[in-house]
């Protein structure tokens, strides 16, 4: 049973080859080459769990727990839309 509830983690890795095995543990929605990290999404019941064996990972360095869903995404329009007084 799948859960509705996911939770984002930033994986950081040593291996960006190594880095795509981590589709097992949960749903890979990103991989910078550059910066060698991947967004992953892992279901929230089973977080811990997923979480302590993705540290067993040799290639694993570093998990940090994304901070996306705690943004706020919706703003109240207080100002009127100004984007007509600029257009040509």
């Amino acid at each position: 049973m799948l859960s509705d509830q996911r939770k984002g983690h930033i994986v950081w890795v040593s291996d960006v080859k190594a880095a795509r095995s981590l589709e097992k543990y949960g749903n890979v929605h990103f991989i910078s080459r550059r910066l060698h990290y991947a967004v992953v999404y892992v279901d929230a019941d089973r977080e811990e769990e997923t979480l302590r064996n993705l540290q067993r990972l040799p290639y694993v360095k570093k998990i940090e727990r994304s901070l996306r869903s705690e943004l706020k995404t919706e703003y109240p329009k207080e100002s009127e839309d100004k984007t007509r007084f600029y257009s040509m």
